[in-house]
């Protein structure tokens, strides 16, 4: 290269002029590299602190219900969702709401935040935990027919029991025993034998003079159940 055959006071004064003409770009890239670590970890701390006061309220909201305080709940709960629309905790806060509602007698409010959390939640857990209680809601609510057309949509998982569950409540609101009967059936069959709802389930079918599947039979006989 051309610079190999400089002398130290050509090299010198060729590094001069590099700086006047490139001193400017690299001092602007030193600054702008700067500023997005500082940016970057203002904003970590800023989600951090958001974080951590939602989740002292939510605390604070769970406490309220422990000491049978529905109102201070309420209002706790009603504060995460304007300050802290985006953290998951608000979607706590809607099903709190609901169970407020649902609990108080005002069953019918509990139908807005319900759905809030069952088409808006980003985790599917909540979603289909919202879908569930609404469902059930509506049952209470005398609509049976809008309770299946929610359970339909849940997917098969870990709420497949539940889902059984309560279509079969429904229709056994709307007087088809016998398709609720098949229901519930299935709900056992597909309920952890360990769980407290075998037992309600296994008095749901008796109740409807329906035979429980033989594997659950033999569940419910070795808990002690009927």
């Amino acid at each position: 290269m051309a610079e190999d055959y400089m002398t130290d006071d050509e090299q010198v004064e060729h590094v001069k002029q590099l700086t006047a003409e490139y001193g400017p770009w690299v001092l602007g890239g030193i600054v702008l590299a700067t500023a997005l670590v500082f940016g970057y970890r203002y904003y970590e701390s800023h989600t951090n602190d958001v974080a951590l006061k939602a989740a002292a309220q939510f605390n604070a909201m769970t406490e309220a219900f422990d000491k049978n305080d529905p109102k201070a709940a309420r209002t706790i709960a009603d504060g995460l969702i304007k300050n802290y629309p985006k953290s998951p905790y608000a979607d706590q806060a809607q099903l709190a709401i609901a169970r407020i509602d649902v609990e108080s007698g005002d069953i019918a409010k509990a139908i807005a935040p319900l759905t809030e959390v069952m088409n808006g939640s980003n985790d599917t857990d909540l979603q289909q935990i919202a879908r569930l209680r609404l469902a059930r809601v509506l049952i209470d609510l005398g609509k049976p027919d809008d309770a299946i057309k929610i359970v339909e949509a849940t997917p098969a998982g870990a709420f497949t029991a539940l889902a059984h569950q309560v279509r079969g409540d429904a229709l056994y609101a709307k007087k088809d025993l016998s398709a609720a009967a098949a229901e519930y059936k299935l709900a056992l069959a597909s309920t952890d034998a360990r769980s407290p709802d075998t037992a309600l389930l296994s008095l749901k079918i008796a109740d409807l003079g329906a035979s429980q599947p033989p594997a659950a039979a033999a569940a419910a006989s070795a808990t002690g159940k009927p």
